[in-house]
């Protein structure tokens, strides 16, 4: 007879809990015993078993729980089979439903069979309240993990560090730091574990500093909390703190793991540190024999951005496996670096293996387009990212089309693109707009974009610059006073222009018309020198890149003290024969600075690289790898 929902279970005597191997006809209710699926068909399942006389500790408990957990019938239902089977206590069962239900699909199950729980008066333990705040946490519940926070005060769990981490990661992971905060102030103790979860949710909120000041305080640390703390400072803008923080792990003894490994790395590319890069990749390469495809795609990114292309090509051909985001880093740094021709060649053989591209890929084979004028390239790019691969264009595309047509003085087409757009232009798109612009000494569009980046981005100076140097080319003196006088009314300051080198692993910066530096003296003289071989071969000194009112012979000593030029000549003072030199520029390279670089690569016969705002400059035996189009 099928029990109906209503029904109490037969008499105790009913169901003895002999063992399932005492009764050898049971084998045929194995399949069934495991696959029912609901409360129904357990009962037809319980049913068959009074009737055939088998004991009721054939049931698999864990599963009549999960069963019936959700419903408040069969919950009481299934609390009635506990009572009468040895087994484990019906919190321990009830238990394995809440971990399975709060790492499911559907975690707000937990928080729903919790208040069942406290419903039938079935009372928690610290396992209980443990899985409901892991569902609280999934769900961003604060208003149920503060229920949670109340059982455990009240039923005296504050002793369980387990619990009270918990508490402390939910609210810091819902922003009440107050709380959290709070909570941390009042625990017993802590482990490292609290500490780790504090800092990094006061880093995921942009308090580095707060993150910083708890890390320094914290008792104990291991290779996570350092890790969390140098990505904090990379995140935040910060490599140089990030790169000091990881030597201060080095002298600790800590051993850096993958992650703390792609993060110094990233900060080493920010800053160009060459120096520590290489000393990074050196050791990586003795502990994990470099088959780590996320660091290798990082070392790639590395040296691409320190001006190491042969270096990152040898990363990326030794790959045993490479990703998308791998093509993609190698396809960019070769666009970075002025080969067009191999960022596209690599690209076929990107589509030949089987690989397929992303956004980010097209975005380094435009940006490889438009610094070499490959105008009719580009357009074909462009138009094969939806049409054969599904992939929407977003505004980073846009803006690289835009920049691809200005810069070739497609000024018009690229106005018409930009008014065609299906979605907003940014700040960026009217950016790359301006530029071409000023490239070919189109005013009134110039005019016009300023219009929209008064309003998109109307505290970036450069945009301003970029304006006034348009007009002091054409020498409309007044209206650059004017730009000037803008920025100033609107508190916008120019960003000052500096330079940086490294050496022997210090990293030496200069600022325009630099007089400070302990070998001031000695860089004057040396440049004087160069001066004289430069003249010799026809330098002039391009002084309409001096947007200044000023005498011609002011001008040109306003030139000479350019930031890059210091970093060279002092480089040129400091380094080997023969060891390439690699700058690091804030600003885009000036065109005086760029024709001098050339000149100087010939003369004293060394490479130097060049990393600006935009891109890179390789300068070698006279020539610069951009072609002069940049």
């Amino acid at each position: 007879m099928l029990c109906s929902p209503s029904q109490h279970l037969p008499p105790h005597h009913s169901f003895s809990s002999t063992s399932s191997h005492d009764h050898p006809r049971s084998d045929h209710l194995l399949p069934l015993l495991h696959s029912f699926n609901s409360p129904f068909e357990l009962k037809q399942l319980h049913a068959h078993l009074v009737k055939s006389s088998f004991p009721l500790s054939l049931l698999p408990l864990s599963r009549v729980a999960s069963v019936c957990a959700l419903s408040t019938a069969a919950f009481s239902y299934a609390q009635l089979i506990f009572q009468r089977v040895e087994g484990p206590s019906e919190i321990v069962l009830w238990n394995s439903c809440l971990k399975h239900f709060a790492q499911s699909d559907s975690p707000y199950d937990a928080v729903a069979l919790f208040y069942r729980l406290r419903e039938f008066d079935v009372f928690p333990d610290s396992f209980t309240l443990s899985f409901v705040l892991k569902a609280c946490l999934r769900l961003s519940d604060i208003e149920n993990g503060r229920i949670v926070h109340g059982y455990v005060e009240k039923l005296g769990f504050c002793w369980n560090l387990f619990l009270l981490n918990s508490i402390v990661h939910l609210y810091a992971s819902c922003g009440e730091m107050g709380d959290a905060r709070f909570v941390f102030d009042k625990m017993p103790q802590r482990d490292v574990v609290t500490w780790n979860i504090m800092t990094t949710q006061l880093i995921k909120r942009g308090d580095v500093g707060e993150a910083y000041d708890m890390f320094v305080e914290m008792p104990e640390r291991n290779v996570r909390s350092w890790t969390l703390m140098i990505a904090g400072f990379v995140q935040c803008g910060k490599p140089k703190e990030a790169v000091a923080l990881f030597l201060e792990m080095e002298k600790a003894g800590v051993d850096p793991n993958e992650a703390t490994v792609v993060v110094v790395l990233a900060a080493c590319a920010d800053l160009g540190d060459l120096f520590l890069g290489r000393r990074i990749h050196e050791n990586w390469n003795r502990i994990a024999f470099g088959s780590n495809v996320r660091v290798s795609n990082t070392l790639i990114d590395m040296y691409v951005k320190c001006g190491c292309l042969e270096d990152a090509r040898g990363v990326f051909d030794k790959m045993e496996d490479r990703t998308v985001v791998s093509w993609s880093a190698m396809i960019a740094g070769l666009a970075m670096h002025g080969k067009a021709e191999e960022a596209l060649e690599l690209f076929s053989t990107m589509i030949q293996v089987g690989m397929k591209p992303n956004g980010v890929t097209f975005i380094g084979l435009l940006h490889a387009c438009s610094h070499m004028g490959l105008v009719d390239q580009g357009r074909k790019f462009f138009a094969s990212m939806t049409r054969d691969y599904g992939i929407v264009p977003r505004i980073e595309h846009y803006g690289c089309m835009v920049d691809l047509l200005s810069r070739a003085s497609l000024l018009r087409e690229a106005h018409e693109f930009i008014m065609n757009m299906p979605i907003n232009p940014n700040g960026v798109v009217w950016g790359a707009l301006l530029g071409g612009c000023k490239v070919h000494k189109n005013i009134a569009l110039a005019e016009e974009a300023i219009r929209h980046l008064a309003v998109l981005d109307p505290l970036n100076d450069g945009y301003y610059v970029v304006l006034s140097n348009i007009y002091a080319e054409a020498e409309r003196w007044e209206d650059a006073a004017r730009v000037r006088k803008l920025m100033r009314d609107r508190g916008v300051k120019k960003t000052p222009g500096w330079s940086s080198i490294t050496v022997e692993g210090t990293v030496h910066e200069f600022v325009a018309g630099d007089e400070s530096h302990p070998q001031a003296m000695e860089i004057f003289q040396m440049w004087g020198k160069l001066l004289e071989k430069m003249k010799k071969r026809g330098y002039v000194p391009n002084t309409s890149v001096v947007l200044l009112d000023m005498e011609e012979v002011e001008k040109e000593k306003f030139l000479y003290r350019h930031s890059e030029k210091l970093a060279l000549v002092f480089g040129l003072l400091n380094m080997e024969p023969g060891t390439p030199i690699r700058i690091m520029k804030n600003l885009r390279v000036c065109e005086d600075c760029h024709a001098a670089f050339k000149l100087i690569s010939a003369i004293v016969h060394r490479e130097i690289v060049v990393r600006d705002r935009n891109r890179f400059h390789c300068f070698e035996d006279g020539s610069c790898s951009c072609r002069d189009y940049w």
